[in-house]
């Protein structure tokens, strides 16, 4: 694929005791897309963002990020990697300017305190530009941490759990933010617990679990391939038994007769339709109902399906 950026193959992981915490990972990322892995705790997102950042060793498989093999060449292509670690990890007596313009040295970089400032007011940290990071919120210093990261205008970008610990009104601004990065053209990796994000931004989703890959697709496609419709049918009156116009319906009966739920579709707006000519069967078998209550599968529900069908796999 002529736009992938990293390209990550048979990737393996096992720790001294014999922990296999990556297990014959492979994955390509595309140039400009924001890519979201979501997995469990241990599912092993920090271990693989840690793999092609140098900080863990794979025990076996292969790393190329913009065509250097980061085994061999890997001061070349980290270059261009930037990483915002789950951990509130810095010199938190540093004022904020200057642990980033630090960060900016790291890398071989001359300073640039036009593109420095440039970073901080983006990230709404100008006014606290000479601030200790101690004195700052956890918000704020999960903004640091993304402005050290970007002080070296990396290409690609990880972010393991970007919006961990902030609140909501933080956690969308920090949407905005990443949407921002996008259209600047760097390439965004994102890990998080909170699937809305993934559904919010993210162009391509992967879902890991026990080292695992399971799935890999466009987020839309996911959806509509392992979406379905759930529809709920409060009953005028109980009802004893499914009658036989109903049985081809993938209904069952619930709270003692009294409501029907359908589950079915398949996230191509199937089971909107089916539910309507459900509708249309109870009317015509004169079972009256009072309420419809119908939903649509978020990625969530994806996610923790494919989490229960491992674990009933195993």
């Amino acid at each position: 694929m002529s736009d992938t950026i990293l390209d990550i193959s048979g990737l393996t992981k096992v720790y001294p005791g014999g922990l296999k915490a990556l297990d014959d990972v492979s994955l390509q990322i595309r140039q400009g897309e924001i890519f979201a892995l979501l997995g469990p705790n241990g599912a092993g997102k920090t271990t693989l963002i840690g793999a092609v950042c140098g900080l863990v060793r794979p025990t076996a498989g292969s790393i190329s990020a913009f065509g250097f093999d980061m085994a061999k060449d890997w001061r070349q292509g980290r270059s261009r990697i930037g990483l915002v670690p789950q951990e509130l990890s810095t010199d938190m007596f540093e004022p904020v300017i200057r642990a980033v313009s630090y960060s900016r040295g790291l890398f071989g970089l001359a300073p640039d305190k036009a593109r420095i400032e440039e970073i901080l007011r983006a990230l709404s940290l100008w006014d606290k530009r000479n601030d200790r990071i101690m004195t700052l919120s956890g918000g704020m210093k999960r903004r640091v941490l993304i402005a050290k990261a970007l002080a070296h205008d990396p290409d690609l970008l990880f972010l393991d759990e970007p919006t961990a610990g902030v609140d909501v009104e933080l956690r969308k601004g920090m949407w905005q933010l990443i949407g921002d990065m996008r259209a600047r053209g760097v390439t965004v990796i994102l890990t998080t617990h909170y699937i809305e994000e993934a559904e919010e931004m993210a162009d391509r989703v992967g879902i890991i679990n026990q080292g695992k890959l399971l799935m890999v697709d466009d987020k839309h496609a996911m959806m509509n391939r392992l979406g379905r419709t759930e529809a709920h049918i409060t009953l005028a009156q109980a009802l004893p038994a499914l009658p036989e116009s109903l049985a081809h319906f993938p209904v069952e009966i619930e709270d003692g007769g009294l409501s029907l739920c359908y589950r079915g579709g398949d996230g191509t707006g199937k089971g909107k339709a089916e539910v309507a000519e459900l509708t249309k069967a109870l009317i015509g078998a004169g079972i009256d109902f009072t309420g419809i209550d119908t939903r649509e599968s978020s990625l969530e529900d994806i996610f923790v399906s494919l989490l229960d069908a491992k674990e009933d796999a195993a």
